[in-house]
C-alpha cells in the first residue's frame, strides 16, 4: 500500500470520500454527523460545531441547498429547470438561472480545456441506457445520439444568462460536475456561518473546510475490483477531491463492464482506466476533471493535469497499476 504524505497536502487543501477515514463523532461531542440521499447520491455532512442545536441548524441547511439543486439540475425531473432546457433549448433561446450558468461555463472550459473528454451533452446517448436493469442502447440508438453531442452546439451568452442549442436532439446532463458545485456551495455556507472544520460528501465527490482538530484526515482510495481494500492512503486538509471509476454504476455484458462514464467520441463506457481521482481547491473542478481524466486516459489524463497549477491526480490503470501526477509523484519518491 502507497503512504502518500508530506506537508505540501495538509496545507494546501486535499480530500477524497471514496474511501474516507471518518472521525468518530463520539471523540467529541462537538463533531456532529448525519447523511441522506439526494442528487441520486448518498450525502455525508461532518462537521464541529459549538452546540448540538446550531450543529443541527447547520447539517439540515447544508442538505435543504442539496436538495435545492438538485431540484434545478435534475434531468430525470420533468419539472426540474434543466428539463426545461432540454426540452426547449434547441427550439428557442431560454433565461436560464444563474446556478445553472455558472455550472455550464465552468462545464465549457473543461470541454475546450479536455479537447471534449468531458462533455456535459454526453446525455444524447446517455439517456438510454439503464444501469439499474442492466440495458444498454442500440447501435441505432447510439449512433444518432452521437451526432448530438457537441459541446460547441451549446450556446451560452452568462451575462444575460441566454442558452440556446445548434442541435435539435441535444440532451444535458450535469451529473459530472453538479455534485461538485453543491459541495463547494454547502462549503462556502459553512464558512459564512462560523463552521470551520467539516467535511461535505456527495458521492465520490467531497471537500475538507480545516483538519480533525488541527490534523489531517487520512484519506483512502479505494480498490476499483477488491471491495473494502484501498490503493492508497493520504493525508490531507483543507481541499477537494473526486473520483470517477468504473466500479460505481455498472452492469456486466459478458465479459464487457458498461458503466456510465461515457466517452462522448464512441458513446460507450470509456475503457482506458479503472479508477481516476483528481485532487483541486475545489469540488466542481476536481468533479469535473476526474471524469476528463477516466475518458482520457493515463498518458493524455496527466498531462492535462500536470497542466494545472494546484491540481493532482492519481489514476489506476486497466492493470490495477498506479499513476501520479508530478508533484505526487515526486512526494511519492521523496517517501
Amino acid at each position: 500500500m502507497n503512504n502518500v504524505s508530506g506537508g505540501r497536502f495538509f496545507g494546501t487543501a486535499r480530500l477524497l470520500w471514496v474511501c474516507l477515514v471518518l472521525g468518530s463523532p463520539a471523540v467529541l461531542a462537538e463533531w456532529q454527523r448525519d447523511e441522506q440521499d439526494i442528487m441520486g447520491t448518498r450525502v455525508t455532512v461532518e462537521l464541529f460545531a459549538a452546540d448540538a442545536n446550531s450543529g443541527r441548524e447547520h447539517i439540515d441547511s447544508v442538505f435543504a441547498e442539496f436538495r435545492r439543486l438538485d431540484q434545478m439540475m435534475n434531468p430525470w425531473n420533468p419539472s426540474s429547470e434543466l428539463s426545461r432546457i432540454n426540452r426547449d433549448a434547441a427550439g428557442d433561446v431560454l433565461v436560464t438561472s444563474p446556478e445553472i450558468v455558472e455550472v455550464l461555463v465552468r462545464a465549457l472550459k473543461y470541454s475546450q480545456m479536455s479537447d471534449g473528454a468531458f462533455d456535459v451533452s454526453f446525455a444524447s446517448v446517455g439517456q438510454h441506457y439503464d444501469y439499474r436493469d442492466g440495458k444498454a442502447p442500440s447501435q441505432n440508438q447510439v449512433e444518432e445520439g452521437l451526432d448530438e453531442i457537441d459541446y460547441r452546439a451549446i450556446q451560452l451568452d452568462p451575462e444575460r444568462r441566454r442558452i440556446h442549442f445548434l442541435k435539435p436532439g441535444m440532451q444535458l446532463d450535469l451529473g459530472g460536475i453538479a455534485k461538485g458545485y453543491a459541495v463547494d456551495r454547502a462549503v462556502a455556507m459553512l464558512y459564512r456561518a462560523g463552521v470551520r472544520e467539516a467535511i461535505i460528501s456527495a458521492g465520490g465527490d467531497s471537500r475538507i473546510l480545516g483538519g480533525m482538530e488541527n490534523r489531517p484526515r487520512t484519506i483512502g482510495i479505494r480498490h476499483p475490483r477488491k471491495d473494502g481494500e484501498y490503493v492508497a492512503l493520504i493525508p490531507l486538509a483543507d481541499t477537494a477531491i473526486s473520483t470517477s471509476g468504473d466500479y460505481e454504476r455498472f452492469f456486466m455484458d459478458g465479459d464487457v463492464r458498461v458503466h456510465h462514464i461515457l466517452d462522448p467520441v464512441t458513446g460507450k463506457s470509456a475503457d482506458r482506466v479503472q479508477s481516476a481521482s483528481v485532487l483541486a481547491p475545489q469540488a466542481i473542478d476536481s468533479d469535473a476533471l476526474s471524469t476528463a481524466v477516466f475518458v482520457l486516459g493515463v498518458e493524455s489524463g496527466l498531462a492535462l493535469i500536470n497542466d494545472l497549477p494546484g491540481v493532482d491526480a492519481i489514476i489506476i490503470d486497466g492493470a490495477g497499476k498506479l499513476h501520479y501526477s508530478d508533484d505526487l509523484l515526486r512526494s511519492v519518491a521523496s517517501e
